[in-house]
């Protein structure tokens, strides 16, 4: 295993410039948000129960794990019409304020999210405003103009969502209803939501909502399935967006398509593009990822720990775990069907991970954000090394990531070290 090494700089002189960002004296985002990790939480592949139950009897081995933010993937109830395999599609909701009862009750839900309170962790529900199922209780308790609908009248889905039906949001009225669902959770304790595939749906109901959800409930954090500039203002809409191209970048170097000058050039542009306060949820797997391209591995093959490495140490990112990334997970975890994970047992790959995690809460200049230090690249190193410094208010982080699949020698100070294929080294 290469192993996270964490050198002090007084080891070797390392002249780093002076941090260029200063953290704004109002934060633009709860205080408790700048430097947390991620977890994406499959409840129906979690346990062999697939339950609310079987979450919370490991949020013990998770909060080992040191992660902060728990991502519940939708757990409300989901529609029986056009229903796609045996359980069904988590994202093809029909009733927005009932939880799945494969999942358990709503007792259960909320037991499950007063134990992650007590434990530590915040809990963000997955919010689907862009469709629900087609005996969704909207459809036949609002007026026909609340979904889309064809010349015929049908109502109406995009790509190839067939057990879905779009949501009409140039009627206002579908605004208030998704306004008053989501303040339902909000009301119950959870945390804030990642809102799916949230550039389906205008910015101007993001923007029409959303601020006034913050003003009631400021500690909240958002999170968008999406990178579009306009949803980047955490005043106006939310906190956080994948940073998908970055992802895209980082399977197209491990399998040799692209290089390190790419992930220059795009570390450039990003602050121009999405804006220097935005977070990027940077990941290697997620449940569309996982289920749809393969796992990390079966994509990145041996590059996956060191692509690992650098969504946790890249400027503005907030690091991602998806279920059983943290125990090296090699398959696909079917999306529609029962396919649980049924050993837990920590490996190697917990141990990094863990690790990982604990070097990002170990260092503030790692922060997401207007509160993280920029990247100060390192030029003079071999090609196909990736190599920067983050620096902030006395705390440094040096990264050295070998983007190739040979060994190569690098100098750090005075030191000669060997980067083995993939490898890297964190001071």
């Amino acid at each position: 295993m290469k192993r996270i090494i964490i050198v002090a700089l007084a080891a070797f002189t390392l002249i780093l410039g002076a941090c260029n960002r200063k953290a704004a004296e109002t934060p633009l985002h709860p205080d408790w948000t700048y430097n947390t990790v991620v977890y994406e939480v499959n409840i129906r592949q979690f346990s062999p129960e697939g339950t609310f139950k079987g979450v919370e009897a490991q949020l013990p081995r998770l909060k080992d794990l040191g992660v902060d933010i728990l991502w519940l993937m939708p757990m409300y109830q989901i529609g029986v019409e056009g229903r796609k395999g045996t359980l069904g599609s988590y994202y093809a909701i029909s009733d927005y304020t009932a939880v799945n009862p494969e999942f358990g009750t709503m007792e259960d839900f909320e037991d499950l999210l007063a134990a992650a309170h007590k434990a530590g962790f915040k809990v963000i529900l997955d919010w689907v405003a862009n469709q629900t199922a087609p005996d969704n209780v909207w459809m036949n308790t609002k007026p026909a103009d609340f979904y889309e609908r064809d010349a015929d009248g049908n109502a109406i889905w995009e790509y190839d969502w067939t057990d879905t039906r779009s949501l009409n949001y140039e009627n206002e009225a579908v605004w208030a209803a998704q306004d008053e669902c989501m303040r339902f959770w909000l009301e119950k304790g959870v945390d804030g939501f990642r809102c799916d595939a949230a550039a389906e749906v205008p910015a101007k109901f993001w923007k029409g909502i959303l601020p006034g959800i913050k003003k009631d409930y400021p500690d909240i954090y958002l999170l968008a399935e999406a990178e579009n500039p306009a949803l980047t203002d955490p005043k106006e809409t939310f906190d956080a967006s994948y940073a998908w191209a970055l992802h895209h970048m980082l399977n197209d170097v491990a399998q040799g398509t692209k290089t390190v000058k790419d992930i220059k050039k795009y570390l450039t542009k990003d602050d121009a593009w999405m804006g220097p306060a935005n977070f990027r949820l940077m990941f290697t797997s997620n449940h569309d990822e996982n289920s749809w391209s393969g796992s990390e591995f079966e994509r990145m093959g041996d590059a996956a720990k060191v692509m690992e490495v650098l969504c946790f140490t890249l400027p503005k990112g907030q690091p991602l775990v998806y279920t059983g990334q943290e125990i090296g997970l090699t398959r696909r975890l079917e999306f529609f069907e029962k396919d649980p994970i049924d050993d837990w047992s920590a490996n190697e790959y917990t141990s990094f991970i863990r690790e990982l995690v604990a070097f990002r809460h170990a260092h503030p200049c790692l922060a997401a954000g207007e509160k993280g230090a920029p990247a100060k690249i390192i030029k003079k190193v071999p090609k196909g090394v990736l190599a920067f410094t983050r620096e902030a208010d006395g705390d440094a982080v040096t990264v050295y990531a070998n983007l190739t699949p040979e060994p190569v020698d690098v100098t750090v100070g005075k030191e000669k070290i060997t980067l083995q294929p993939w490898g890297w080294k964190l001071f």
